[in-house]
């Protein structure tokens, strides 16, 4: 009788070949004889990320991923924060708290009753490798929810407990290594010993967590000095735990209260205005010792128009005359947009502007003279004049927003005593639980896919697709420059993504299965389902975030 056999094509290789049901991808990797440069992590599965353990019974499309995929990547840290995680339990029996990214690492904080001190460090680090050596298995187990809502409560970990209770589920999965139990969005390694590369090292009251360089991955990323983004982490920090809302189950049991997710709504709006005009005062201070021209940047989906509207109104409260402007109104015709090196627009260059266009309009507006203001079509691809004219009076100051207004080249003759530089991000404090952090990329992916759709006619698929070469483009363009900036706001606001989950879940639904962006719709659609969902109609209509869901009493 002949053995039954199932179909996997590989997509790494263009290849076919038969196994027996049940086979792992782990069997199937080395089965197909596929060698990827680096370590293996993960696999997608009929366009759908898996871990290296996950059995297929019938005919799939299989694509493996080594660390320098983005998704890879994750599940390679994940599975060190397990350890690390594993590590400082086994020493000390308390909890670490992984908090957000930042430096090219992971900050971390342990609930330790003294300062943290260099023996601390390197016992950890110590007792990681050993876990490591040791090569021991990432255990996945599924369970009621319930049942696994129990486990962490019989563990003190109440901040995951919470998570699930509030997520809705049946059942649900959590993780084992060496009988110590966690929990982990998304996928991990098989075992510990695959776990080649880290650092560790003592960074503020804390631990930065390093790990392998996405581009070479045998060595760590290179540290970066982020003072003012880790300012700004700081003092999230401590209003979440004003509030008592450091993570989603937080979030999600506070807005079932009666009333509550109103008050939460205000309290965040009413913190984002009192930052704004603080910053608008010390623009007002500036303006009097010669400050002409704010200069207002941030990676896409910052929310930079909405808080350069915003920033506007505080102005005037201070008796200046603002007189905005947009980089993005002086983007060449799509025609004539530089590419990349794959043969895509590059929007994300500086060189996507037109700079002489703009420096032109620039000189002539700060020696008083009035100006046709050009209107950027994205629809059409096209620059457009609408009949909009400005000009400067005494009194007034320049506000200008847009991805590159940090970067020197775009003022080459403006003094940089001239000018007031902002930085604006979604810095996302809350998180999912103490080991699960939402990346900040996530963050704005999301209300990217929600105002494209909306306001630019892409589908998700589009936004998906386009987002590694914008970030890319941020990582040239963007981040090397935030630092210099004069003050940092954080646009994140702690109840977005439950504000955002209903709207942008229809569009993620639109992405199938058989399309490549799938894996990350599916990504994406998990991480919003552990927030209970608020209604958007709380949100005022100044918000910043209604430039993205709709609604905004500003114009755009």
């Amino acid at each position: 009788m002949t053995e039954e056999k199932i179909q996997i094509y590989c997509k790494n290789t263009g290849t076919y070949r038969h196994f027996r049901p049940g086979v792992t991808l782990q069997e199937i990797y080395d089965g197909m004889d596929v060698r990827l440069p680096y370590l293996l992590t993960s696999a997608r599965v009929n366009n759908k990320t898996e871990n290296l353990h996950f059995r297929c019974y019938m005919p799939k499309d299989v694509e493996f991923l080594d660390i320098r995929h983005p998704s890879a990547l994750r599940t390679y840290v994940r599975s060190l924060c397990f350890v690390l995680s594993k590590a400082v339990y086994d020493l000390y029996k308390i909890k670490v708290y992984i908090e957000h990214p930042v430096s090219k690492g992971y900050y971390c904080e342990l609930a330790l009753d003294r300062p943290i001190v260099r023996e601390d460090v390197e016992a950890i680090k110590q007792r990681m490798s050993e876990i490591i050596r040791a090569d021991r298995p990432f255990i996945v187990k599924n369970e009621q929810t319930s049942a696994i809502v129990d486990l962490f409560r019989e563990q003190q970990m109440e901040d995951k407990a919470l998570l699930l209770e509030t997520s809705g589920t049946l059942y649900d999965t959590y993780q084992e290594l060496d009988e110590y139990a966690d929990y982990y969005h998304g996928t991990l390694l098989p075992s510990t010993g695959s776990l080649y590369l880290f650092g560790l090292e003592p960074f503020y009251d804390g631990l930065l967590l390093r790990i392998p360089c996405r581009e070479n991955p045998a060595i760590l990323e290179p540290f970066v000095k982020q003072d003012k983004m880790m300012a700004v982490f700081q003092e999230d920090a401590k209003l979440l735990r004003v509030l008592g809302l450091k993570n989603a189950g937080d979030l999600n049991l506070a807005c079932r209260e009666e009333g509550r997710a109103s008050a939460i709504v205000n309290v965040a709006e009413a913190l984002q205005e009192k930052i704004i005009a603080k910053i608008a005062e010390t623009i007002a201070e500036k303006h009097k010792q010669g400050t002409k021209v704010v200069l207002i940047s941030g990676p896409s989906s910052s929310g930079k128009t909405t808080f350069c509207q915003r920033l506007q109104v505080q102005l005037m409260t201070n008796r200046l005359s603002p007189v905005g402007i947009s980089l993005d109104d002086y983007y060449l015709n799509r025609v004539d947009t530089p590419l990349t090196a794959s043969g895509d627009y590059d929007f994300e260059s500086l060189y996507a502007i037109d700079l002489p266009k703009f420096n032109e309009d620039l000189k002539k507006l700060l020696q008083g003279e009035k100006i046709s203001l050009p209107t950027y079509d994205f629809t059409q691809g096209k620059r457009i004049y609408r009949g909009n004219t400005i000009q400067m009076k005494p009194g007034s100051v320049l506000v200008m927003e847009g991805i590159h207004a940090l970067n020197p080249d775009l003022l080459p003759e403006i003094p940089s005593e001239q000018t007031f530089k902002i930085y604006v991000s979604a810095l996302t404090s809350i998180s999912l639980d103490g080991h699960n952090w939402i990346p900040t990329t996530d963050n704005r992916l999301l209300r990217r896919i929600v105002r494209d759709y909306q306001f630019r006619k892409y589908a998700a698929k589009e936004t998906i697709s386009r987002w590694p070469s914008v970030r890319a483009g941020e990582d040239r363009w963007i981040f090397p420059f935030q630092e210099n900036a004069d003050a940092m706001f954080n646009s994140a606001m702690l109840y977005e993504l439950a504000a955002l989950r209903r709207q942008a879940e229809i569009i993620l639904s639109e992405v199938q299965p058989n399309e490549a962006e799938y894996a990350e719709a599916c990504r994406l659609k998990k991480l919003l389902c552990y927030f209970n969902y608020i209604n958007t109609d709380e949100l005022p209509g100044t918000s910043l975030l209604r430039e993205f869901t709709g609604g905004s009493t500003f114009r755009y």
